[in-house]
């Protein structure tokens, strides 16, 4: 199994990150140009999965650097995760001044798309519908095949808000290798991708991040961000308890704040630039 991603940030929510911007010796760092302009620094790219015989778009954010350096640089990756009922352009539009941040930090921040409700998850119920698989293994690759990233988990992490927050808990517990939450079964139309709870408890806990979160062995670097005004707050907290009763090393965090953009804008650059300082550290 490839070795995808170290860190993960995790706010309900999740966010995540890694840096560093190191030369490959055994890579010449050349790579085909993909994907259509939307402005200097952002391009839009088709992403295929071949699991599910589709074709998915995502945004990829560079640093202006990417395109000036002589040397072939390499960069870290941070991939970020779109909410329910959200879609790969989510937090470009909505948070534009990430293209800011990529560049100030020399990151490649990309956004792919998990369609309106996966969860993230393998469905149960849909055979065409598997996007653990492919956000975990398919996007990460395609893009280490197009843009210089440096290939190594330590530099390399994985991030989202809402739905895309126990994504990016779910990948990055399970798999620490690679790259969050405990939600009320029919709450967030998850049954359409698991079944009814009532058909299958042990398949619901099974999923669940704080029952995976209580059997794990390693784990990302994590960080646990919510608002105190977040429906969610409970199943944040829930598992803090559990990574603290384990005593796995996580950052948590509680903030004015509700389950909306305003907070998640903040959100994101505090953390972006807090696994900036962690990763320079190597």
């Amino acid at each position: 199994m490839p070795t995808f991603f170290r860190y993960g940030l995790f706010l309900l929510i999740a966010l995540g990150a890694f840096y560093g911007c190191k030369e490959t010796p055994s890579d010449s760092g050349e790579r085909p140009e993909v994907g259509i302009s939307q402005d200097s620094v952002v391009r839009r790219v088709a992403i295929p999965s071949v699991l599910m015989g589709k074709v998915f778009n995502a945004n990829v954010i560079l640093p202006e650097s990417y395109f000036l350096d002589s040397n072939l640089t390499f960069y870290p990756v941070v991939y970020l995760l779109h909410g329910h009922s959200g879609n790969y352009d989510n937090w470009y539009a909505r948070v534009p001044r990430i293209r800011e941040w990529a560049n100030e930090l020399e990151m490649i921040i990309v956004t792919p798309d998990a369609n309106y409700n996966s969860w993230y998850l393998n469905s149960y119920l849909d055979s065409t519908s598997l996007f653990y698989s492919y956000i975990s293994q398919e996007v990460p690759s395609y893009i280490d095949a197009h843009f210089r990233t440096y290939q190594d988990a330590r530099y390399r992490a994985i991030a989202g808000l809402s739905m895309g927050g126990h994504g990016a808990l779910n990948i990055g517990l399970q798999h620490p290798d690679w790259f969050g939450m405990s939600l009320h079964p029919e709450q967030w139309e998850i049954d359409q991708q698991l079944g009814a709870y009532e058909a299958d408890t042990l398949r619901w806990q099974s999923h669940s991040i704080v029952n995976i979160a209580a059997q794990v062995g390693n784990t990302p670097q994590l960080i646990i961000d919510c608002g105190t005004e977040d429906a969610m707050l409970e199943e944040n907290k829930a598992l803090h308890t559990i990574l603290q009763e384990r005593n796995i090393p996580h950052t948590y965090i509680e903030r004015p704040g509700g389950h909306d953009w305003l907070y998640w804008e903040e959100a994101v650059a505090f953390q972006l630039m807090f696994f900036a300082r962690l990763f320079a550290e190597g």
